[in-house]
């Protein structure tokens, strides 16, 4: 884990979130030597519905019944 004091992670940030979305790699923020915050990336999502999804139809079009709001 790499650990980067907390004047160079502001003046870096953007380069920081690039390096941690690249790496994978969580970075630790100190401040007066004492961890004060963690960058790391998110958890990656189990899985995308595209692969399980299947359009039928047209999806824009108006629906054909009229309906009442409640």
């Amino acid at each position: 884990m790499k650990i980067i004091i907390a004047a160079k992670a502001k003046a870096e940030f953007l380069a920081l979130l690039e390096a941690v979305a690249n790496s994978g790699q969580a970075i630790v923020v100190t401040k007066r030597g004492k961890p004060v915050a963690r960058i790391a990336p998110l958890e990656a999502k189990r899985g995308s519905l595209k692969s399980r999804m299947k359009i039928t139809g047209d999806v824009v079009a108006p629906v054909p019944e009229t309906w009442a709001a409640l």
